[in-house]
């Protein structure tokens, strides 16, 4: 049975020369031989047989062919019309697919939620993403589909890391502060570059993202929040003092920033890197209330 999935070396190489097919590299497309790596996707993911599922980029349909057989229905967003009558081959069997030939980046996410999944008990986003958009869907995601509560995704495990990093290292920037504003990031497996075709140069990982009711902290503008945060990470070597007046420097001076961070406790020779949520909220509120009031 394992033999007709779509997500194996066989099948797959079968249908890419039925069909003549070439990756695009500007489509960063790789597609899945492994269909186990799917089986502990979809599991991790928690999709039950009420549940309605997302997917960006189904490729030739080794992930959709799984998701099908565990959701209740599946809205998957191609951007390559070549990959269209082949996924309409591919996944004829499944009667709970609806493909949609677009640029997920264009769609609303609130019109598809209530068009497709009215009858679902939750929606998730399920996807191999490609790299070179992740970050722009993902934020897309965040920001618009209220209504997705899970995502999990396989992407590069270097902005997978940075998704979920914690104060204090590396990989900790304003990507990491605006995931984890809005859910709450786990690692969950590495995958290895042998179950792709074409293999890519770097390793993949699984990411679960489970939507917040409410965020962990309290801020008085977001999109102001968000600014702050990513004028502090403007230049990572510098500390948050240099970075926010040079942002802010028609709005700021220097002895209200001092007079700022002092009232909150807050040394402003750190780096950003160093900050928490909480005490990013804290900054941003209180400069909120000097440049824009």
């Amino acid at each position: 049975m394992t033999q007709s999935f779509i997500a194996t070396p066989t099948r797959t190489n079968d249908i890419l020369r039925k069909y003549g097919f070439n990756f695009k590299k500007s489509l960063g497309q790789n597609f899945i031989i492994d269909a186990n790596i799917l089986h502990k996707m979809i599991e991790r993911a928690e999709v039950t047989e009420k549940d309605g599922v997302i997917e960006v980029g189904p490729g030739i349909g080794s992930l959709t062919e799984q998701l099908a057989r565990h959701a209740k229905k599946v809205v998957a967003f191609e951007i390559d019309q070549r990959l269209v009558p082949i996924l309409r081959d591919t996944l004829q069997p499944y009667r709970n697919i609806y493909l949609v030939h677009a640029d997920f980046l264009t769609v609303n996410l609130k019109e598809i939620v209530a068009t497709h999944f009215s009858s679902c008990r939750r929606v998730h986003l399920i996807a191999n993403l490609p790299y070179y958009v992740t970050t722009p869907i993902i934020l897309h995601v965040l920001e618009h589909g209220t209504a997705i509560e899970r995502i999990t995704i396989m992407l590069q495990k270097e902005v997978a890391e940075r998704m979920a990093a914690r104060p204090n290292t590396k990989a900790y920037g304003s990507l990491s502060i605006a995931v984890q504003y809005y859910t709450s990031a786990t690692l969950v497996m590495d995958i290895p570059k042998t179950v792709f075709i074409p293999q890519p140069n770097i390793t993949s990982a699984v990411l679960t993202l489970k939507r917040r009711t409410e965020p962990p902290v309290d801020v008085m503008d977001e999109s102001f929040f968000f600014e702050t945060v990513q004028a502090c990470f403007a230049h990572r070597r510098k500390t948050i003092r240099n970075n926010l007046l040079t942002h802010f420097k028609h709005r700021l001076s220097k002895d209200q920033l001092e007079q700022l961070v002092m009232q909150i406790e807050l040394d402003s020779s750190r780096r950003a890197e160093s900050l928490s949520l909480q005490e990013f909220a804290q900054l941003a509120n209180e400069l909120y209330k000097i440049v824009t009031m």
